[in-house]
């Protein structure tokens, strides 16, 4: 049986899936060659690291496709020292991308089955300038506000608690709605403190634990 080419992979992965997705910006897709993404897929699908589709992570949820990870990085046009907080860090996977970026990122996850090997991952790799917590940020985490917040689960509303952490002039990316329904949405914050919303794409990806969900009816 011929050998895995780890490298002839990643180099297909970027030019027939992620380029083909308008992800043109040269220091995105350096970075998608750098930052190994094999090493933080789960060990059983390392061969299918490079393909197109989300890998399973447990408990019902999954990796995002390498061409989304790559158009969000696109869309969020991190600069260095910008301070990002991550709601589900599932692999750590998009968390090592925002720290390449040179963010400060603080990544939230709330299953330590998968917190504790992302941060060790993130730590072999040397991506001191991201911390994995363990905990509930579905609604919100702590008092500090951020350049940036990532939603990497879906959520049918978007909280409060996450919209008052963005900064002014800052922004946030979620996947909004419920399935079949849902949009990938990037919002700006106005210096008034609104959020001005531009959809993105269509996709569905599972929630967030703890989502926040919209009222309905009891008859």
């Amino acid at each position: 049986m011929k050998a895995f080419d780890v490298e002839r992979a990643r180099f297909n992965m970027v030019e027939q899936q992620i380029r083909t997705w308008d992800v043109l910006d040269p220091a995105v897709l350096d970075l998608l060659f750098t930052v190994k993404r094999e090493e933080f897929v789960p060990p059983a699908y390392r061969t299918l690291a490079f393909a197109d589709l989300e890998i399973p992570l447990g408990g019902g949820q999954r990796m995002w496709s390498p061409k989304m990870e790559a158009r969000v990085l696109q869309e969020l046009a991190i600069a260095p020292g910008e301070t990002v907080l991550e709601i589900g860090t599932g692999s750590g996977y998009f968390t090592a991308l925002l720290a390449a970026r040179g963010a400060l990122v603080t990544s939230v996850e709330i299953d330590a089955g998968r917190a504790t090997p992302a941060r060790s991952k993130l730590a072999r790799h040397g991506f001191s300038r991201a911390r994995v917590e363990t905990g509930d940020g579905a609604r919100g985490w702590g008092r500090e506000t951020y350049d940036v917040v990532v939603l990497t689960g879906s959520t049918p509303l978007l909280p409060e608690g996450l919209v008052a952490q963005v900064k002014p002039g800052g922004r946030m990316f979620a996947v909004v709605g419920e399935a079949p329904v849902m949009k990938a949405r990037l919002l700006r914050a106005a210096p008034e403190g609104a959020l001005v919303p531009v959809d993105l794409f269509e996709t569905v990806i599972p929630a967030l634990v703890n989502a926040l969900l919209p009222e309905r009816f009891v008859f």
